[in-house]
């Protein structure tokens, strides 16, 4: 029996804010490979947003679902991959490769997740495709709780609430690896599942960043017929962040540059010729690289422009970004990496987005200006007369276990004794050796 082939994956459109009004479901927008999941029996496959097959680049994510109770069912997610403390898209590019060795490799390394936010087929083998999502939505919540053992699969939040999705987006622009997340979809409740087609909503959350311009490129020879006389001008800005270092390494451009006369600009970049990237340079051998893309001319890092950006990978931009405003009141010193926003794992974003701020982030982030406040512990006090306990009197603890007046003085008694004992013997060893000979008497 031939397997059933799986559907192409529902997408969205991106538009400026989120829906309003009631009949609406928020979820986040994860960062990653989009996966429609099916098993059949023995058979599972993983398919990605453009129809191909992801199962050979993602064997341990075939071998998890074929662990999983259920002998059917059809998920609509996300492939993501921690490293560190963020999800790397570039771990994710680098599995894409023909070598089967360098695969599993990597799959050992950086083993991925699957982020599941529709139930498409139940394990009963129940098409839902022609369900209201909300009748979609209970089922996948059905589906991971008789699961058990969910191995590297995670239930993707959901919210109905357009409030709780407004403050989901406010976190995602708080600046800090372990807020961030790429934006929140909105889904209509009442809606089917529409295959191949823009039926969701997007909204992105973009960042802006300072760079410095670190050199730029020329129009093609197809595109100088712009008025210029047949000069050549300038057809995008290449920017660059300083490390800790202060290396200047270039990370993305921008050739949105509309109402800017780019004659001027060209002219203004011309008279700074020279300099450039310290650090990493544009231009570098890739799979993308072209003849034209190697192509560009240094200019001296003096200019500061704000630039508006969606993703970052590798300490790159991942597309192009757009064009903000010029910065002159700004050193280009201080464009560093700093400025930029990385995405959090999903565990802890998940707990973020619930409200459940994990330990490690309540400690990395005390309130500015507090006080810390001694731990108080009760504990009987002592009469020094007799040694006894009379009363309980809350001590501090902080006073008691970390005095190192204390602990010395208790401590070190004996040692010093001895020390003053072994000084004595010293002296009169030296003593001894530095008196003359006595004379005998005759």
């Amino acid at each position: 029996m031939a397997a059933r082939a799986i559907p192409q994956a529902m997408e969205a459109r991106q538009v400026a804010a989120l829906p309003d009004g009631a009949g609406w479901q928020y979820e986040p927008k994860w960062d990653g490979f989009r996966c429609l999941a099916r098993r059949d029996g023995a058979s599972v496959e993983l398919q990605g947003r453009s129809g191909k097959s992801l199962a050979r680049y993602f064997p341990e994510m075939v071998a998890a679902l074929e662990a999983l109770a259920p002998r059917r069912f059809l998920l609509d997610g996300e492939l993501v991959i921690p490293v560190g403390n963020g999800l790397s898209f570039d771990a994710l590019q680098q599995r894409l490769h023909p070598a089967s060795s360098r695969v599993q490799r990597l799959a050992a390394e950086t083993p991925s997740l699957l982020v599941a936010f529709d139930l498409l087929e139940d394990a009963d083998g129940t098409d839902l495709r022609g369900r209201d999502l909300a009748v979609r939505r209970a089922a996948l919540e059905r589906f991971f709780a008789g699961l058990g053992e969910r191995g590297p699969l995670r239930l993707s939040p959901a919210t109905r609430k357009r409030a709780e999705a407004v403050r989901w987006l406010e976190r995602a622009g708080g600046g800090t690896s372990d807020a961030t997340l790429d934006g929140v979809v909105a889904k209509r409740l009442d809606q089917t599942y529409r295959a191949g087609e823009r039926a969701m909503f997007k909204i992105k959350h973009l960042r802006s960043a300072d760079c410095v311009v670190g050199g730029f490129r020329y129009a093609s020879a197809t595109s100088e017929d712009n008025g210029s006389g047949g000069r050549r001008q300038v057809a995008s800005l290449l920017l660059g962040l300083h490390d800790a270092d202060g290396l200047l390494h270039h990370v993305g451009f921008t050739s949105a540059l509309a109402g800017i006369d780019r004659a001027a600009l060209t002219r203004r970049l011309e008279a700074m010729a020279g300099g450039g990237f310290t650090g990493d340079a544009p231009g570098g051998p890739s799979r993308w690289s072209t003849e034209r893309s190697a192509e560009w001319q240094p200019v001296q890092p003096r200019l500061v422009v704000e630039v508006q950006y969606d993703h970052v990978t590798g300490r790159r931009f991942r597309h192009g970004t757009g064009f903000l405003r010029w910065r002159p009141d700004k050193a280009p010193r201080d464009c560093t990496f700093d400025q930029l926003e990385t995405e959090a794992r999903p565990s802890r974003l998940a707990a973020l987005l619930e409200g459940r701020v994990p330990s490690a982030v309540k400690k990395a982030a005390p309130k500015v200006g507090a006080r810390k406040k001694p731990v108080m512990k009760k504990k009987i006090a002592k009469n020094p007369a007799t040694g006894t306990g009379t009363s309980r009197t809350p001590v501090a603890k902080t006073r008691v276990a970390k005095s190192p007046i204390s602990k010395n003085k208790v401590a070190k008694t004996p040692v010093a004794k001895n020390r003053i004992a072994k000084k004595r013997i010293t002296k009169k060893r030296i003593a001894k050796k530095a008196a003359p000979p006595r004379r005998r008497k005759r």
